[in-house]
């Protein structure tokens, strides 16, 4: 069962997907409207969840499930992960592409190669109060607290202890 996304559990279950691309307008409404209409018949074991999904900063998709009321399967939780699958192609986005994180640029989203973590350090244009997208989080309230956090409150801390070593 749908459920709009700001009155899902706090500590509802969430999985995180970033478009490796952003998204227009046209495609947030298509790819709400398509998760919405899947939400409202997601179910694991005949029971009906209890979810939410959103489309954030036209680039990042959050599925949330009421845990407390009935927990998804691994059928349940492979089904949403087939959702992007199958739209993503349609859209021409990869929701699974891993090679990219996201910073927040002064309330502007920029990319950069996890490859390349190491030399945006060096060349400062990533330093630990650099505000990043932490996908790691599982709860709607650590989304809400944690989701946007600075780089040194990250696994990327230890690229900020090295250049301080050296």
């Amino acid at each position: 069962m749908y459920i709009p996304f700001d009155q899902i559990d706090f500590e509802a279950r969430v999985w995180i997907y970033q478009a490796n691309r952003p998204l227009t307008n046209d495609e947030v409404g298509t790819l709400t409207e398509t998760l919405k209409a899947a939400l409202d018949e997601w179910e694991a074991h005949s029971m009906k969840l209890t979810a939410s999904g959103k489309i954030f900063h036209n680039r990042f998709v959050v599925i949330a499930v009421d845990e407390s009321k009935e927990l998804p399967s691994g059928c349940s939780i492979d089904k949403s992960v087939h959702w992007l699958q199958e739209i993503g192609p349609r859209l021409g986005v990869d929701f699974f592409d891993r090679s990219l994180m996201y910073i927040d640029d002064r309330g502007e989203l920029q990319s950069i190669p996890v490859s390349g973590i190491k030399s945006a350090v060096n060349a400062e244009e990533l330093a630990p109060d650099t505000t990043v997208f932490d996908n790691t989080v599982t709860t709607k309230s650590q989304w809400m607290k944690r989701w946007k956090v600075r780089a040194d409150a990250t696994w990327l801390k230890r690229y900020f202890a090295a250049q301080q070593a050296s």
